[in-house]
Parts: C-alpha cells; sequence; structure tokens
C-alpha cells in the first residue's frame, strides 16, 4: 500500500479553489481510505461526480468486490458533489446512506456516477450508480449530506463524532 496517490479532480476545478484560496485536493483527499482503494475522480460538479475504483484489492473472501468498498466509492462521490454545492465556506457530512447491490465483480474497474436528486441549503442527495466494465449495474446507492458551515480554525464543535 506504500504507492498511494492522491484522488485526481479536474484542474478547472482545482484552478477555481485555488483562486478562492483553497487547496482542494488536501481538503477532499478522499482521505487515506480513498487513496488505499484506489479511487479516481474522472469529472466533477455540484451536479454530477464520475469517479472509478479498481476491483482488485477491494474485495471480499469470496474475490467478489466487498460491498462496503461500493459504499466507500458512492459516499466518496456524492460527498464530493455536495461539498461542492455547499461551497468553500460549508462542509458536507453524510448523514444517511444506503446501497442496493445488484451483482458481483471480480475484476476491473467499477465506475461510480453521484447525480444530485436535491440540492438544498442545509441538505443535499445524490443517487449514485455503480457499474461494471460491462456497463452492468454492480450498486445502486442514495446518500444524503447535511451542509453545515465550516467550523473557525482550531474550534472543535460539540456535536461532531469522534
Amino acid at each position: 500500500m506504500g504507492d498511494e496517490s492522491p484522488v485526481k479532480f479536474p484542474q478547472e476545478v482545482i484552478d477555481e479553489y485555488t483562486a478562492l484560496g483553497v487547496d482542494l485536493p488536501t481538503l477532499f483527499s478522499a482521505g487515506s481510505i480513498g487513496n488505499r482503494m484506489g479511487i479516481r475522480v474522472q469529472e466533477v460538479s455540484a451536479e454530477r461526480v464520475v469517479g472509478t475504483m479498481p476491483v482488485e484489492g477491494n474485495t471480499q473472501p469470496y474475490g467478489l468486490l466487498h460491498g462496503g468498498a461500493s459504499a466507500v466509492l458512492a459516499e466518496t462521490l456524492g460527498s464530493l458533489g455536495a461539498m461542492l454545492h455547499g461551497g468553500s465556506s460549508r462542509m458536507a457530512v453524510g448523514v444517511d446512506l444506503n446501497c442496493t447491490h445488484h451483482r458481483g465483480a471480480r475484476s476491473g474497474l467499477v465506475t461510480g456516477v453521484a447525480t444530485a436528486l436535491h440540492r438544498g441549503r442545509s441538505t443535499a442527495t445524490y443517487e449514485i450508480a455503480i457499474t461494471d466494465d460491462q456497463g452492468r449495474r454492480v450498486c445502486s446507492a442514495r446518500l444524503t449530506c447535511m451542509i453545515r458551515d465550516m467550523p473557525a480554525p482550531g474550534v472543535a464543535r460539540r456535536d461532531d463524532a469522534g
């Protein structure tokens, strides 16, 4: 696992956040779990986020893509869309994730497409379709994120989970 590389963002999105003084790859790196799982973001906007993840290295004991890996991909993509919707002064926190697993995948890449269903002032909901290399649906997921103000630097919130 030593060869981890950060999640890739389109340059125009990085430039937009850099102009606001925000280091987007650092702010949203998908965390070490996204890096370990090989998630790569290919398209990103508040309306739609597309990313891939290799099946290899993300399997359960029977050699199939682990359902939890699909959940990580879904939450990563939906959270990124919600974060962009909220803007640079707000943060997106996942509050509900549900996943239905339709078929197994044993190799190749899976592709997740997160599409906004609702983008409100305090919540954002995304439907995430995850498909295999043949375009067959592996998982359908729905993520709702709460959109809240960023805490001031160095200030812990009482309701932050830890």
